[in-house]
């Protein structure tokens, strides 16, 4: 399994702007060797353009407490490993500003079969959401900004 070896200090999960297609298609293209794997998941988390006090979303920019935030994603992929029958997680999420329409966070579960990826990425995504400090400041069409998940403007 590919987590072995690494520590939770050394790992960074964080990408500076939009996770770009061509980096996600290299991890799916690195997966071919490993013949033991049955089934991928994979969620792509992209900022969409939604309204907000009458102007639309032209992108997010996100922030992170690096340290806490990737020791926080390497405990919960440790937890995912003791609870679902995994060979491989990756997590990777964007920081900065990625812009309506881009991919901020990216999750490739791979197992032997379907239904241990399905669930293990569903898990995953939530544990993220809820509990990886990661704030997210919106940016309007109209040059205003604010805050969403409940941070202070």
């Amino acid at each position: 399994m590919e987590r072995k070896g690494m520590t939770m200090s050394e790992k960074n999960y964080f990408m500076d702007g939009p996770i770009t297609p061509d980096f996600i298609a290299g991890q799916i293209a690195g997966h071919a060797a490993k013949k033991n794997i049955g089934a991928h998941a994979i969620f792509l988390g992209q900022v969409r353009a939604d309204e907000a006090r009458g102007a639309k979303v032209e992108a997010i920019e996100y922030s992170a407490y690096a340290g806490m935030a990737n020791g926080e994603i390497s405990r919960l992929r440790e937890e995912a490993f003791t609870k679902f029958p995994l060979n491989c997680l990756h997590v990777y999420h964007s920081t900065g500003r990625v812009a309506a329409g881009e991919i901020s966070l990216f999750v490739f579960v791979s197992a032997a079969h379907r239904k241990e990826s399905m669930r293990a990425m569903e898990w995953i995504v939530e544990e993220i959401k809820h509990n990886v400090p990661v704030w997210k400041k919106e940016c309007l069409s109209d040059g205003q900004t604010r805050w969403i998940d409940g941070q202070p403007e």
